[in-house]
C-alpha cells in the first residue's frame, strides 16, 4: 500500500494496493483471497486486482450489491409513487413494497457489513488510471473507494417509508 501527501498538505495523492498474480504456492488463491481482505478493511482509494478470478468474482459481487440497493430504491419509489396515486388500490402498492423489502432486507444482511460495499469497479476513468501504476499490469479490476452511508440511509428511507404507506393503506382497506 502506498500513501502520499505533497508538503503543503492540500493536494493527496490517492493510496492504492496492488494484489499481483504471483502463484508461489498451492493456496496461491486463498492468498489472493487474504490480501484483498487486508486491502479492503484498510479502506484504501484503488485496489488494482490482478488475479482475474478474484477479479471477476469481486466485480460479480460488487454488481449483484449494487442490483439489489437500486431495486430496492426503484420499486420502493414505486410503491410510494402507486400508493400515492391509486389510495383505495393497495393491489399495486403491495408487490413493489415486497420487492423493496425483500431486495433491502437482503443486502443488509449479505451486503451491509462487507466492506466490499464501499467499492465500485473503475472502468475507463481516464483521469483516475493516470494516477495508479497500472502500467506493468496485466488486465487489472480496479476497484474504487466510495463510501456509501448515504445510499444505504436511501434505500433503507425509502423501503420504511413505503412499507409503512403501504400497510397503512391495507388497513385502511380492510377497515
Amino acid at each position: 500500500m502506498v500513501s502520499a501527501i505533497e508538503k503543503d498538505g492540500t493536494k493527496m495523492v490517492p493510496t492504492f494496493h496492488i494484489i499481483r498474480e504471483v502463484y508461489d504456492s498451492s493456496n496461491a488463491h486463498q492468498h489472493f483471497e487474504a490480501e484483498l481482505d487486508k486491502a479492503l478493511e484498510a479502506k484504501v482509494d484503488y485496489i488494482i486486482i490482478e488475479p482475474h478470478r478474484l477479479g471477476d468474482e469481486t466485480g460479480r459481487w460488487i454488481t449483484v450489491g449494487n442490483c439489489l440497493h437500486k431495486t430496492a430504491v426503484v420499486s420502493g419509489l414505486a410503491s410510494l409513487l402507486s400508493s400515492l396515486l391509486w389510495r383505495d388500490k393497495p393491489v399495486i402498492a403491495g408487490p413493489m413494497c415486497a420487492v423493496s423489502l425483500f431486495c433491502s432486507g437482503l443486502y443488509t444482511v449479505s451486503w451491509n457489513y462487507d466492506p466490499c460495499c464501499q467499492y465500485q469497479v473503475v472502468e475507463n476513468n481516464e483521469e483516475v488510471l493516470g494516477k495508479l501504476p497500472v502500467d506493468d499490469v496485466s488486465s487489472p479490476v480496479i476497484l474504487g473507494y466510495e463510501p456509501n452511508t448515504k445510499t444505504k440511509y436511501l434505500h433503507r428511507s425509502v423501503t420504511l417509508i413505503s412499507a409503512a404507506l403501504c400497510a397503512w393503506q391495507i388497513w385502511r382497506s380492510y377497515k
